[in-house]
């Protein structure tokens, strides 16, 4: 679960058991390999036995690989902009650039022959690049769904997003290559040095690179990548065609409103509207079914367990005591009076809140004390990440007494001989010609902090030493965030970008800034530090994939890299797509929008709380914050060390917090319904007929996902256009005739 505040995972469950090198659990069921065989011959720690027939491939890293995983990955970061914007989520663009890029250039390979650029034998590796070259194109889009729309929600940045379009790119820039630079070693530490001992999977990646190398097993794995080709295809076809459609009748074929035609029927006279005020209705939307089929049973439960405790039990108490309240929406229609929205974060500070303010700092709370705790439980990665750190230290200053002295330092030379002694270490099977030199990523890495140093003084006001505290406190949630993410499959973004925050909170008080020079650099050093470790997660993500793959990650690296030049250019501009269309994305007082912007709302609240001495947080929200953090901390305790041997069974029942946090932060519930029913549809076909969903489940999901993505932007044209569904549709079946 993403980037930005949730990225969602190819299959995320923090409660299931970390699998040993030699047994795999049912996160790979989508690739079609013998039981036995995987217990007696996959080692997920050392790169994949291929196919014998597969021809070599001197160089993966192809002029067709580039281009067909950039486009693939800008149709995911069109989709990420949507639907980010609209609940929050992101989507990695792996498994749809893997999947979807085989068949584009295994098309070109079987029709293009031995034609320059377009023709040419396909393999395993080639396909790793494509797909790295999407996760660049696709990545980025963040910041642009949390803390820059927050920026102008907080009035803290003059113009629009158009007449800003330079600082926005800027920013950008920095985000992206900053972490693209500072994670490029790390390769070596995650995915060599302790990903054996400290069982560090790599959960969606190692998908990814079973896929892949399933697609390319002779004939049957072809027939078989191709079935997954038609599946993907017609699902984001279908998806797209109905998220389009729909905006021309949203009440018939999107959202549909039970409470409110019962209200209807009713004549005015029954309470179901007291229900639809706290946003319980149905949505048809292919993304989030999609994403319930991705993330299992485990955590859509939780999800919409959370819904029902936030929006169905606590938000009702809280206002019936007179703790929050709601507003109503239409005062002055008798018929429609008695509809209110209980979301509202305006008058923060001068009125009452709403039980969304209150129930955002337990959300985020929960987020933080989870990530945190599962990082301490993996005490171990901290010891090595010192040890490792002091013994290449150690190399680089003996390497150096020798260029300078002409000897080594014996000290020195001790220390560095143990870097290689551990038994835990996997042979790195990139030949040292293929790593990635270290002049180009370190500098980068000093090019990148110095653009990063000028663009943040003269572009936002920003002083060098918070700059400085910016790039550490990206680096670090990196590491907090790959080491998470490889053992849960659940990167923490959300809580790194709250604990940034409340940094650059305490770092500016009492300082002489005004409250919205405040707000601003609490905003951008924030996305600088969530959108870094954001960059960096999905670059290491990409190398274990490569890793199992046997690519290059020099050439990853190149694909990566042209990939995120594109996306920085990429995601602004559909930054200004969306804003222009909807302007009401970057206006907090608008009562109705067609897009939810929970993650906008956060940021900003949080922004608030620390810098703006007005707002604060109400008490007995902080009382049930903390209490619940205590239970989720200890949670993850009993769960690492008391739930293992004969107990461990006991984890996959456990509830998962992060996404229980996720339910407190989102708007309404109604995302959360969606994502139960799409795991239920396919714990559904899962039980009807397995071999079926290996074959198309996950292709299905991630082709509902991106197609329902692409359709917001045909949306957005179409509202610039002034043909959009509010103008040429009907709200037939919607409360007070608005959807």
């Amino acid at each position: 679960m993403a980037a930005t505040e949730v990225r969602e995972p190819y299959v995320a469950d923090a409660s299931a058991p970390s699998p040993t090198e030699e047994k795999v659990d049912d996160k790979y069921d989508d690739v079609k390999v013998d039981e036995k065989e995987m217990e007696e011959e996959l080692d997920l720690y050392v790169p994949l036995k291929m196919d014998p027939n597969l021809p070599y491939e001197p160089n993966p890293l192809t002029i067709r690989a580039v281009v067909v995983g950039i486009l693939l990955g800008a149709l995911v970061n069109a989709s990420n902009l949507y639907l980010g914007l609209k609940t929050g989520f992101t989507f990695s663009a792996n498994i749809f650039g893997s999947i979807f890029g085989y068949g584009i250039v295994k098309l070109l390979s079987k029709s293009c022959h031995n034609w320059p650029i377009l023709g040419g034998t396909f393999g395993p590796q080639e396909n790793s690049i494509i797909q790295a070259a999407a996760t660049g194109a696709g990545g980025i889009a963040g910041i642009f769904v949390a803390g820059i729309p927050a920026i102008y929600w907080l009035h803290a940045i003059e113009g629009t997003p158009q007449e800003n379009f330079g600082p926005l790119i800027t920013i950008t820039i920095v985000c992206s290559f900053f972490g693209l630079f500072f994670v490029t070693p790390l390769r070596k530490f995650f995915i060599i040095r302790v990903a054996r001992e400290l069982k560090l999977l790599f959960p969606t990646p190692t998908a990814v690179a079973l896929t892949i190398r399933s697609m390319h097993a002779g004939a049957a794995g072809a027939r078989e990548a191709i079935s997954k080709l038609k599946a993907l295809a017609i699902a984001f076809t279908a998806a797209l065609i109905q998220r389009v459609a729909s905006y021309y009748a949203i009440g018939i074929l999107y959202d549909w409103h039970p409470f409110t035609w019962i209200h209807i029927w009713s004549k005015g006279t029954s309470w179901a509207l007291n229900i639809e005020s706290w946003g319980w209705y149905w949505e048809w939307t292919p993304a989030f079914i999609g994403s319930g089929i991705l993330i299992g049973m485990n955590a859509a439960i939780s999800l919409f367990a959370g819904a029902v405790l936030a929006w169905a039990i606590i938000g009702p108490v809280l206002v019936h005591y007179g703790e929050c309240i709601g507003k109503q929406l239409y005062p002055d229609d008798p018929y429609w009076d008695s509809l209110y929205t209980f979301a509202s974060l305006k008058n923060l500070g001068k009125e009452t809140p709403s039980p969304r303010y209150w129930l955002l700092w337990p959300g985020v709370l929960i987020m933080v004390a989870t990530s945190i705790a599962e990082l301490l439980v993996q005490y171990k990665v901290l010891g090595h990440a010192g040890k490792a750190a002091w013994k290449a230290m150690s190399s680089g200053i003996n390497d150096l007494s020798i260029k300078v002295r002409g000897k080594p330092s014996p000290f020195f030379e001790r220390q560095a001989n143990k870097y290689g002694d551990d038994d835990n270490m996997v042979a790195d099977s990139a030949r040292p010609e293929d790593q990635v030199p270290m002049w180009q990523w370190s500098l980068g890495l000093i090019v990148s902090i110095v653009i990063a140093i000028i663009v943040f003084h003269y572009q936002w006001g920003m002083n060098p030493g918070l700059t400085i505290l910016a790039c550490l406190l990206g680096f670090l949630f990196s590491f907090l965030a790959i080491q998470i993410g490889a053992v849960t499959d659940q990167t923490p973004l959300t809580a790194a970008s709250k604990a940034s925050q409340l940094v650059f909170g305490a770092a500016t008080s009492g300082k002489g800034y005004a409250i919205i020079d405040a707000q601003r650099i609490n905003l951008v050093a924030g996305g600088l530090a969530s959108g870094a470790a954001d960059v960096g997660t999905s670059l290491t993500s990409d190398f274990r994939t490569g890793f199992l793959l046997g690519t290059p990650p020099n050439k990853q690296w190149y694909a990566q890299a042209m990939g995120t030049l594109v996306s920085v250019f990429l995601a602004p501009g559909l930054f200004v797509l969306f804003t222009t269309a909807y302007p009401c994305i970057l206006d907090n007082t608008a009562e109705k929008c067609a897009f939810g912007v929970p993650s906008v709302a956060a940021w900003a609240a949080v922004a608030q709380a620390v810098t703006d001495p007005s707002v604060s947080i109400p008490w007995s929200s902080g009382i049930f914050s903390i209490v619940m953090a205590i239970v989720v901390v200890a949670q993850v305790v009993v769960r690492h060390f008391y739930l293992v041997g004969e107990r461990e069974w006991v984890r996959e029942y456990l509830p998962n917090w992060g996404a229980i946090a996720l339910s407190f932060v989102l708007p309404s519930p109604v995302f959360t319904t969606a994502s139960l029913f799409g795991a239920l549809l396919a714990f559904a076909w899962r039980k009807w007929k397995l071999s079926s969903f290996e074959l198309y489940g996950y292709a299905v999901a991630a082709g509902f996902i991106a197609g329902e993505g692409l359709g917001g932007v045909v949306g957005a044209v179409l509202q610039i256009a002034g043909v959009s569904g509010d103008i040429l549709g009907t709200n037939a079946g919607c409360p007070a005739n608005a959807c």
